[in-house]
């Protein structure tokens, strides 16, 4: 069991960084990919950003790339998201998770474990 906890969100000014965090319980977490979705309310969820076991390999949705960053640190069982340049169309609830297939992480299908979400809210 995997159990994922988000951090680092809230309300930023248009142009402004953020950084999110997500630490993981668990002594396997680099045997899993980890990923960032984003929710706005009404609207389903989508991929962010996904990086695997080893930090090795990145992935990005087209709208980010260029503007956040997604790294992890597997000695302290953390993976996070720089969010630079944000725009007020990057406002939603950000979720962490977690897959041993990195494949799935970029899909949204069949994810092994999801965080509860951390609120980013974007001025203009």
């Amino acid at each position: 069991q995997v159990q994922l906890v988000e951090s680092g969100g809230g309300l930023v000014q248009a142009g402004g960084s953020l950084r999110l965090s997500c630490a993981a319980s668990g002594r396997t977490f680099s045997s899993y990919a980890m990923g960032w979705f984003r929710q706005v309310p009404g609207k389903e969820r989508v991929f962010v950003a996904a990086i695997s076991g080893s930090g090795s390999i990145t992935s990005y949705e087209d709208s980010v790339k260029g503007r956040f960053t997604i790294s992890r640190a597997n000695a302290k069982n953390t993976v996070y998201l720089q969010m630079n340049s944000v725009k007020p169309e990057d406002t939603a609830i950000y979720y962490c998770a977690a897959d041993r297939v990195l494949i799935e992480l970029k899909t949204g299908n069949n994810i092994d474990y999801w965080g509860k979400g951390t609120l980013v809210t974007v001025s203009s």
